[in-house]
Parts: C-alpha cells; sequence; structure tokens
C-alpha cells in the first residue's frame, strides 16, 4: 500500500510538472496577443489599415488574430451582432487558454489527501505490530519514533506537490483573466472604430 501511495504521489507530480511547463508555454503573451496585431488594431482607421490588419492576423495565427478576423468578416453586419458574434467567439478561446487548470486544481486538492492516505496506512501497520508485540525496551520505543518519522514523510510529499501547484493555478487563472480582458479591449475598441459615422 505505501509502494502504490508513493507511486500516486509520483504520477501525481509529474503530472503537475507537466500541465506547468504546458501552460507556461501556451500562455506566453506574444502567442495569446501578439504585440504587433495589439499596434495594428489600435491604430485601424481606414479600409487599408483593415486589409493590412487581415494580413497580420492570417500571418500570426493567435486567439486575439481569430477575434479580429471574425470582427473583420462581419464589419457589414449590424454592430451588435458582430459584437455578440465575437462575445461568444471569444468565450471559446478563454476556455482554451483555461485547458489544463483544472488539472492543477484537482491536483490542490488530491496531494495532500494521498499524503494523509499513506500517512494513515502507516500508522496503522505501526501501532497494529505495537499491539502484538507491545513495547517492552527503549529500543522498541526508538524504532516507533523512526517508524512515525518514515510515516509522516508522505504527508509532506503531498504539501510539497499541492504548494507549486496552487501557486501555478492561481497564477495561470490570473493571467488568463488578464489577457481576456486586453483581448476585449482590442477587440471592442476595434469594432466601435469601424462602425463610426454609420446610421
Amino acid at each position: 500500500m505505501d509502494t502504490l501511495v508513493y507511486l500516486m504521489l509520483g504520477a501525481t507530480s509529474v503530472t503537475g510538472l507537466g500541465v506547468v511547463i504546458w501552460r507556461a508555454w501556451a500562455l506566453r503573451w506574444d502567442k495569446v496577443v501578439p504585440a504587433n496585431l495589439a499596434i495594428a488594431a489600435a491604430e485601424c482607421e481606414s479600409a487599408e489599415d483593415v486589409e493590412n490588419l487581415r494580413q497580420h492576423c492570417e500571418a500570426e495565427p493567435s486567439p486575439l488574430g481569430r477575434l479580429l478576423l471574425l470582427a473583420i468578416d462581419h464589419r457589414e453586419w449590424p454592430k451588435a451582432d458582430n459584437e455578440a458574434t465575437v462575445e461568444t467567439a471569444a468565450r471559446h478561446e478563454i476556455v482554451k487558454l483555461e485547458s489544463g487548470l483544472v488539472v492543477l486544481e484537482i491536483i490542490v486538492g488530491i496531494a495532500p489527501l494521498l499524503g494523509l492516505v499513506g500517512t494513515i496506512f502507516g500508522m496503522m501497520s505501526v501501532f497494529g505490530d505495537i499491539g502484538h508485540t507491545g513495547l517492552t525496551n527503549m529500543n522498541d520505543a526508538s524504532k516507533l519514533a523512526q517508524g512515525i518519522s518514515l510515516i509522516l514523510r508522505t504527508t509532506l510529499i503531498g504539501l510539497l506537490i499541492s504548494i507549486p501547484s496552487l501557486v501555478a493555478w492561481s497564477y495561470f487563472s490570473k493571467k488568463v483573466e488578464v489577457l481576456a480582458v486586453e483581448m476585449e479591449t482590442l477587440c471592442a475598441g476595434f469594432i466601435r472604430k469601424q462602425y463610426v459615422g454609420r446610421i
């Protein structure tokens, strides 16, 4: 049972590390909101600027680029319909950005519990042995203390997995929120400019 708990803690640790590396790579600012797209969207005024922005979006695929392309393609629609379409697509993009974060959230919960399972099982074994043989001398008491120290390692390992996972989950969740606000601001500004002067 002890070995199984250690294996599960090891698998949890490796999974958590993999998700952290994956999300750190996927949530780079330049990958989600490329600087040149943000500048082109902010400065987009004329029809020529719109075509220039389209070329940038097609050349450099990104969540922001996909949303801007959608807004460009629906410029002839009423403003409210265009905004609604972009908002719906934005929700899908945000769900993609949040991929894997639920795994970190689960790890935050289960790693300490796995550690606790290992500790409880180990203590049951140690005290079960004492129940059969009893404590006859200081040597036995010393062995008991060593056994308990060994048992508590699983709880410590669980916490050492859980704490960095919690930090990573909080950081990535906040980053997705900031990226979403930035994309929303840029898309709303672009759409607003396309309808200036229209009746």
